[in-house]
This record gives C-alpha cells, structure tokens and sequence, in this order.
C-alpha cells in the first residue's frame, strides 16, 4: 500500500511543530531542501486501517504569495503536481486564538482544489478564553473537514488521522468567490502585481469576517488579562531589556558553566579510554592513528554535545513559551540598523559562549540575507575557547598598574570582548550593503502568540535534532581534518627526524637528563621537523610581518583545530610536554617564564607589547576553529560562503595584528 503524502502548512506560532512532532515522533528525518539551506523535515505515521503516512512538514508561511526562500518552498510544494513531495492531502494548522489571521493561508490553499484539512490547534484554551466555535457552521462555509486539537493533552489527533484517511471525500472546491479579481495579464509590472495582491488579500478578509461573524466569538469578561499584564513588562522599552540582558546572564552561565561539568567528563572519559587503548594495542601505526588521530577527533565532536544541548534546550523552552517571539519584537529595530533581524541578537551573544550551537541557533531566522549574515558574523564574538589564549597572552606582555580603580589587564581583557562585539555589527553592517540579495519584509513580525508552558516533548525533539544534525553533519570534517593535523604534526621525513631519538639519548646522557626531560626534547623535536612543523616554517614567512617566528606559526596553524590548542602547542614546541596543565597556575607560570625568555637569533624579545597585541587581535578576529568552520559549512549549505568567511575573516585578523604589529613594537 502506497504512503499517502501530507503536507503540514501555516503560520509561524500556530504549533504547527508540535502537531508534526505529535504525529510523528522520533519517526522523522530533518535536512535541507536539496540546493537551498530551508530545513525541510518529513516524518512517517500510522494510520486507521493499517494507511501509512508520509507527512512533510513545511516551512512556516503566512500567505502563498512568497517573499522569502522558506515561503517559495511551500509554494512549489503545493503546487508542482510533479514534484517528489507533492502531497495527497494538505493540513492546514491555524491557532484558536488568531484563528482570523491563519484563516488567509487556508483560503489561498484551498483555491489549489488540493483536499484540505483545517487543524484549530491549541483548542484546550477556549474555555479560558471564552472562545466559542461553531464546527458545523464553519465546515459548511469552508467547504471542508475541521478539527479541533490539543497537541499538550492529545485531543483531536485520532480524529485527524481519520480526516486524513477519507481525504477523497473532502470537497476541493475553493471557498471564496474571487471571480471579481481580474487576471494578471503577461507582463504586468509589479507594482501592478502588488496592487492585485492588495486587492485579492481585501476579498478574502472580506469573506474571512463574514465567516468568523457567523461562527467565531469571544466572551471578553471570561477571558483572562495574564498576557496584557506581562507584555506591559516583558517588552517595556526599558524594563523589557533589562529582563532579555538577565535572560541572556543565565543562558551564558548554562552554557559556559553547567555544561563544562559534562564536557569534563567526556574529556577526562576520552582521556582515560586512550590511556587503556594504548596498554591494551599492540604499539604500531594503527594504534597511534586510533588513540592520537581518531579519537581525539571523536572527542573534538562529542565534546560539544553538552553545550549543544544545553543551549538548545534553553532557546526552545523561550521558544514554546511564547517569549522569544517577544524578544524579536523587542530587538528588532535595533538589529536592523546592522543589516541583522531581531532574532539575531540570540546567536550572537550565545557566541560569548561558542561559536558552533550560535551558528546552528541562526536557523530560526527566515530571511535568507539576516540568517546568511548572522551566521558570517558570529564567529566574531569572542567564545570560551580564546580564554586560554587572551589570558596568557594579557599576562604576559600588559603590564601593571591601574586606570580608574582597574587593573590595564582586566581592561584590556573587557576591550577583547567589547572589540569582537563591536567587530561582528560593522561587518553585519558592511555584508547588508555589500550583498546584492533580496531581504523580504518582515512586518509580520509584530505577530505575538499566546503564552503557554513549554511541552516537554517538543523541547527533546529539538535538542534531539540538533545535537543529531551536528554530530551527523559538522561532525564528519571536524573528525576527518583533525585526523589529517595529527597526521601532519605526528610524522616527517628526513635525517633530522629520522635521528631525533637518537640525539636525545646523547643529549640525555652527556647533561644528566631524567626521562621526562628527554621524552619532552623528543616531543619539540619531533614537532618540529615533522610536516606540520615544516608547514609552520614555509609559513614563517606570511606571519612574519605580525611579528611571529615558526613556532608560533605552527602554534597558529595547529590551533585551526581549536583555538586553546595554541598555548598547548607551544608547551610542546618549547620541550615543557604535551600533557603539561597549561590553565593551571603551575603550568602557566612554566609557559610564562619560557615565552618571557625567548628571543631571535639577533638576540631580541620574541613576545613583546607589539606581538602580543598583534597576536590578540588575530585571534579576536580569525576563523580560527575548525568546528566553527564545519558547522557554517552545514547551515550554509555551500563552501562558498565557508570559504568568503574563513577569507574575510582571516584578512581582518591579518591586516589588523600587522598595523598593531607596526605601530606598537
């Protein structure tokens, strides 16, 4: 027996998610449209009389005349009759209390003669509200099937899939007369074009109106003020920041300090598991592959699952709150001054945080253009993983002393955080004017729905799905590239490196060395005649203008990895040990006192004032993380724009540390 093909349609905020998820489970697969980046997630149930069904889960779509990539989707969706996803029977899910508004997309719809369904979702809240609706009365004068559901308690579900079952008996005949709407004749112009929408979109809310007259009321006295007395304070023009900045204060403690106890864990768990592997495995390349290649690559991904979750968890319960809907109301006007949308404001100070779930959080944005920019623009902020670099680099070249009551390094360390802020706006400032992409209207956007509490169930979903997408998607380089660095750092060719241990044991033996002390000369050595430490020297040259000898080039490239990875590298290239604790106070002290030491061969400072700050600047503004990196490559769909980043990125670091570089020393 053949799937029968469902097509959810509606407005954003009509739960038309929760329905998705209510019918389908964990039966459903999310990707993106082949080309284009709009998620598209499609699902599978089980019907009355043993019919199973493929449901598509469109993007949300306030009318059928698109002005942006998610709702072009919905419109070729429903009308390619060829099409792979073309569907047998269209549902289209509204919500009880703006039951007005959704009601234009039903009536778009059903003038495709395609067997429509409506859903009036959320039904739980009429009593509380005082709504009452008159089914048979509105299904006469819609000329189809409507139900009522309940995603929170499960109302109605059985009753739709039976609808969906007897969906040839539903009537595709359209239910507003537009026949005193005059066809578009070839090559009108679009003013024109938008003066006949304007036209089409009066008759339907005429009809809209005369219908809801007839069938919809709402009793005033019993409904409740809960909302009106909230939003007086949620989206107040002052009060309504204060309680976003207070929001934003918990989500970047969750994320920065709850999840480091897990990422602990998995750490110390990968840790522990290499240290058994390599006891257990007979020694040999393919041991050193699984235990220093494969699976720190493991731990490079699952690491990341702790913030991930965390993250999303708190995003989706604001989400089915209803109070994110109100934070885009609330930012709007100030993001789009950037080229930016309201909903960009969650990505960006998430990136205080980490770059990787802030890029993925840009999926709710619907405009191509906000979404594509804020995604460019995230990686600026300054994230958890540059703390190890800023910190060492701060003590080691600002000096002491004090301007008003604070100390040059604690302001110093704020300029870091306020530049990569500051950076990421000017460049969404720059990308808006510079890239030549239609942005549509978002003036809808004032829609506010409902408060509710957040379905435990729709929350796992989503944490599910995008800790699945990242794992299964940006997973997949971040493994592979940092199996190709260990490659790179852990092999060369050549006499010098052929004859590295044989050296160390002279060494070891004419200065009285202990066994650490050589295994960590074998270590610098090894790195530094291998690939990657000749990759660091042919590079030398490029960074040399910031002020960079090799090994702080090969410092920068190893770091591609992940930023921290940087003062680790160094530890070994300075014979201090991989393994040494480098954010511990002992270790840092160590690598402090061996980079205050280092010098040129003529004899001066390595790491001065000008270095110092030129290496700062670079790492506040490059694309230094390879997670970051396969992550925008996921949402973007394209290494076009990973690779326009990545370049426009990595020039701003470069020229930026270079005339700090100049100016300073």
């Amino acid at each position: 027996m053949a799937h029968l093909k469902i097509a959810l349609v509606g407005n954003p905020n009509t739960g038309k998610t929760s329905l998705f998820n209510a019918l389908t489970g964990l039966n459903q697969q999310v990707g993106n449209y082949p080309g284009i980046t709009v998620e598209k997630k499609i699902g599978h149930c089980k019907l009355p009389d043993n019919q199973q069904a493929e449901i598509i889960d469109l993007p949300g779509t306030y009318s059928l005349n698109p002005s942006s990539e998610d709702e072009q989707v919905a419109v070729d969706t429903l009308i390619n009759r060829q099409g792979t996803y073309f569907p047998d029977v269209v549902v289209v899910v509204s919500e009880v209390s703006n039951l007005k508004q959704n009601l234009l997309l039903f009536t778009q719809v059903k003038d495709l003669q395609l067997p429509t369904i409506l859903v009036i979702n959320m039904a739980d809240q009429m009593q509380r509200k005082g709504i009452r609706i008159d089914l048979s009365k509105l299904e006469q004068l819609l000329h189809t099937k409507v139900i009522l559901t309940s995603t929170r308690k499960g109302e109605g579900l059985l009753a739709l899939k039976q609808a969906i079952v007897d969906f040839k008996e539903l009537s595709v005949a359209p239910c507003v007369d537009m026949s005193r709407l005059e066809a578009i004749p070839f090559g009108t112009s679009e003013s024109e074009q938008r003066r006949k929408q304007q036209k089409e979109t009066i008759i339907r809310y005429q009809f809209i109106n005369e219908t809801l007259k007839e069938t919809y009321a709402v009793d005033q006295h019993k409904a409740q003020t809960l909302r009106a007395h909230l939003d007086r304070f949620l989206i107040h023009p002052f009060f309504g920041y204060v309680v976003f900045a207070a929001i934003l204060l918990l989500i970047f403690q969750a994320v920065f300090t709850w999840s480091s106890y897990p990422m602990d864990w998995i750490e110390n768990g990968f840790a522990i598991l290499g240290e058994w592997l390599a006891t257990k495995l007979p020694a040999g390349a393919l041991t050193n592959l699984l235990i220093d290649g494969v699976l720190p690559g493991i731990a490079g991904i699952t690491v990341f699952i702790p913030q991930i979750a965390v993250l999303f968890t708190l995003i989706a319960i604001l989400e089915e709150s209803g109070y994110m809907s109100r934070v885009v109301f609330l930012m709007d006007n100030v993001m789009r001054r950037f080229g930016l949308s309201g909903k960009s404001v969650v990505p960006l100070i998430s990136g205080a945080a980490c770059a990787v779930p802030a890029v993925m959080i840009a999926r709710n944005i619907e405009s191509w253009k906000e979404r594509l920019i804020t995604i460019l623009v995230t990686p600026f902020m300054t994230c958890s993983a540059r703390l190890p670099v800023y910190l060492i680099i701060i003590n080691l070249v600002i000096p002491e002393g004090d301007f008003l009551w604070v100390s040059y390094k604690a302001w110093t360390f704020f300029a870091m955080y306020f530049l990569g802020f500051a950076m990421a706006l000017l460049s969404a400032f720059i990308l808006d004017k510079v890239l030549k992409m239609q942005k549509n209207s978002s003036f809808f956007i004032a829609e506010i729905p409902d408060y509710k509490i957040p379905l435990l169930r729709n929350v796992c979903l989503t944490v599910y799905e995008k800790t699945k997408g990242f794992v299964m998607g940006a997973g997949k380089f971040i493994l592979a590239i940092s199996v190709l660095l260990w490659f790179l750092g852990s092999h060369g060719m050549g006499e010098k490196y052929n004859s590295i241990e044989a050296t160390a044991e002279q060494l070891a033996q004419t200065h009285q060395w202990t066994e650490e002390q050589k295994a960590n000369y074998i270590q610098s050595e090894s790195l530094e005649y291998s690939f990657l430490g000749y990759i660091g020297k042919g590079i030398e040259p490029v960074f040399r203008p910031l002020g960079y000898d090799w090994k702080i080039s090969i410092g920068v490239v190893a770091s591609f990895a992940a930023r921290e990875v940087f003062i680790s590298t160094l530890s070994t290239v300075y014979s201090l040990g991989k393994d040494l604790d480098t954010e511990g106070e002992e270790g840092e002290r160590t690598i402090l006192a061996k980079m205050r030491s280092e010098v040129h061969p003529d004899g001066t400072p390595v790491y001065t004032l000008g270095t110092g700050i030129s290496l700062l600047l670079y790492y506040a503004f490059a694309m230094q993380c390879l997670s970051t990196v396969a992550v925008v490559r996921k949402e973007t769909n394209s290494w076009k724009w990973t690779a326009l980043q990545f370049l426009f990125m990595t020039g701003i670091a470069y020229i930026s540390a270079m005339l700090a570089f100049i100016l300073i020393r």
